[in-house]
């Protein structure tokens, strides 16, 4: 199934999510991916009913969506997405069309995450985890105890149909769908339960190595 139809059964599976995609144009490069997602993140925040469009870059790197409407965007070379919740305290998707080695899948994923969701015990593969662990950090970055925690750190843990990631006390509800390619759409709700348990980026994921 495609990534386009995959992102509209999570829009419907979450309430008041909005969400859109823009491919991305040739020559498919670092410039063209950030037009798309911005694109997309535009035409999610009309849906929305959000007055302003633009969506800029903060200090931090990361999208700055209007007071109000959590936001995300992630991209492929060829695809961008976005989705817009109004009301979420924290929003994150992510999109993964490259396979995630078993090298890779062990250092991103703690043993019983390994265990309890990893194929074929579980339902999900690695990509499927690791674009889990990507939108959650992206929706848990706001959050004062989780800023500065490496990706791979969040912990997930099967919620009925969905994840829970958690980070210290800090919590969010993941969807998955896998296709063409593995997305995730990550919720954090001003009222999301709070949970003691005790992060795209291979970049992160290198510089891991690195020290071990």
């Amino acid at each position: 199934m495609s990534a386009a139809v995959e992102l509209d059964v999570l829009r419907r599976a979450v309430p008041g999510a909005r969400t859109a995609w823009e491919p991305v144009q040739w020559p498919y490069a670092a410039v063209q991916q950030t037009v798309a997602g911005r694109r997309a993140a535009a035409t999610a925040l009309v849906e929305a009913g959000a007055e302003r469009r633009v969506v800029p870059r903060g200090s931090d790197g990361r999208p700055c969506f209007p007071r109000g409407f959590a936001g995300s965007i992630a991209h492929t070379s060829r695809l961008a997405v976005a989705i817009v919740v109004p009301g979420a305290a924290g929003v994150g998707i992510d999109i993964e069309s490259e396979d995630v080695s078993a090298r890779v899948a062990r250092f991103i994923l703690r043993e019983p995450e390994r265990r309890a969701l990893l194929r074929p015990a579980g339902r999900y593969s690695a990509r499927d985890l690791f674009a889990a662990k990507e939108a959650a950090f992206k929706a848990l970055s706001g959050a004062a105890v989780c800023d500065g925690l490496p990706f791979w750190r969040i912990a997930l843990t099967p919620a009925g149909g969905a994840l829970l990631a958690s980070c210290g006390e800090v919590s969010a509800r993941v969807r998955v769908r896998s296709g063409d390619a593995s997305l995730a759409v990550a919720i954090r709700r001003p009222d999301e339960p709070r949970r003691a348990v005790g992060g795209s980026r291979l970049d992160q994921v290198s510089e891991r190595e690195e020290e071990t």
